[in-house]
Formats: structure tokens, sequence, C-alpha cells
């Protein structure tokens, strides 16, 4: 399967479980690779026929900037199954890093990662096996 990396996707959220952060605010940083085939594209030399990572890359931050979720777990779940629904994608792998965490101990970032993919057979393309 071929991929498009997106690295450092950033903006502001209020996710957090406590009332500052939700607040407050703070920077959510993602990384997406999304899983496509590439053949239609390469075939064509046409952005319609692959995942625009200008578009995807808007979607995560409108997720990231969104309605506040407690967890960066469901922030990434939250936007791997957005992605898969909204794009023509095979499957999706997401990163997302917390980087100002409420830790008291120093640390360089924070960071959780989900999979997610489509069931076998289906393309993600309406009307399509």
């Amino acid at each position: 399967m071929d991929r498009i990396t997106l690295s450092g996707v950033t903006a502001v959220g209020h996710h957090g479980v406590f009332d500052f952060e939700r607040r407050e605010g703070q920077p959510f940083v993602v990384d997406a690779v999304l899983y496509l085939d590439f053949a239609a594209a390469a075939a064509s030399d046409d952005v319609r026929d692959t995942a625009h990572y200008g578009e995807v890359a808007q979607r995560i931050t409108e997720w990231i900037s969104g309605e506040p979720l407690n967890l960066i777990e469901a922030l990434a779940v939250r936007i791997a199954e957005g992605l898969l629904a909204e794009f023509a994608l095979q499957a999706v792998d997401i990163t997302v890093h917390k980087p100002q965490a409420p830790i008291e101990v120093p640390f360089g970032d924070v960071a959780v990662s989900v999979h997610r993919a489509r069931p076998a057979g289906d393309s993600g393309v309406e009307g399509t096996p």
C-alpha cells in the first residue's frame, strides 16, 4: 500500500481532563500516515485521484480545534475514523502529541497513536467494491 505522510499538523485545542486545559487551550500536534493506492493518481496525474493532503491537514486542524474531549486517545480515534469516512483511504495511522501536557516532571513529549483500517472489500469510494 502506498502512503502519504503528514507530520506536525498543529492547532490549539481545548482537550484535557482539567478545567484550565479546557479554558485556556494548548497546542496539539498530529502526525498522519494515509494508506491508499496511487495507481489511479499516477496514471491521471490528477489530485482528484488521491487524498488531497491539504484538505486532510485542514480537517485535522478542525478536529483539533473543535469539540473538546477529555482524552487525546479519543481525539486520535475521532481523527482516524473521520479521515476514513471522508477520504478514499484504506487505512490511517494517527499520532496525537500533547507537548504541554500537565505533567509534574520534566518530559519531552506525550503522544498516543492509533491505527484504523477499512474492512476487507470496502474501497472507501461510494459504489466501488
